[in-house]
C-alpha cells in the first residue's frame, strides 16, 4: 500500500520559488567583482597619467588612458609643486543593475619640485 502525503512536491515548488533570487544575487556579485577589478585598473590609470603630466609628457596621456582604461574622462590640476588627475568611468555592475561611475585619483610631484 502506498501512502499518500499532502505536501509532496512542496520542495519543488519552493527551489523553483528560491532559484531566480539566487541568480539575481550571483549575477550582482559577479558585476560588483567587474568593477572592484576595473577599479584596480582605472587607480593604475589615474597614477601612470599622474606621473606622465607631473613630467610634463601631456601628450601621451590620452593615449595612456585610452589603453589602460577605455572610455574614462580625465581632469587634472595643479596644487604647488603636485599635479593631481581624477579620472571617472562610467561601469555597469550587469545586466540586472544600471550603471555606477567609477573614480580614481593619484598625485604625483612635478619634474622640477
Amino acid at each position: 500500500m502506498r501512502r499518500v502525503f499532502p505536501d509532496t512536491g512542496s520542495v519543488t515548488a519552493e527551489f523553483a520559488v528560491v532559484l531566480p533570487a539566487v541568480l539575481v544575487v550571483v549575477a550582482l556579485a559577479v558585476g560588483a567583482v567587474g568593477a572592484s577589478a576595473q577599479s584596480v585598473r582605472l587607480a593604475d590609470a589615474a597614477a601612470v597619467a599622474a606621473r606622465q603630466t607631473a613630467r610634463g609628457d601631456v601628450d601621451s596621456v590620452p593615449g595612456t588612458l585610452a589603453a589602460l582604461a577605455p572610455g574614462a574622462e580625465s581632469s587634472s590640476s595643479v596644487e604647488g609643486s603636485i599635479v593631481c588627475l581624477t579620472v571617472d568611468r562610467a561601469v555597469s555592475l550587469g545586466p540586472l543593475s544600471g550603471v555606477v561611475t567609477l573614480r580614481a585619483r593619484s598625485c604625483a610631484p612635478t619634474a622640477g619640485g
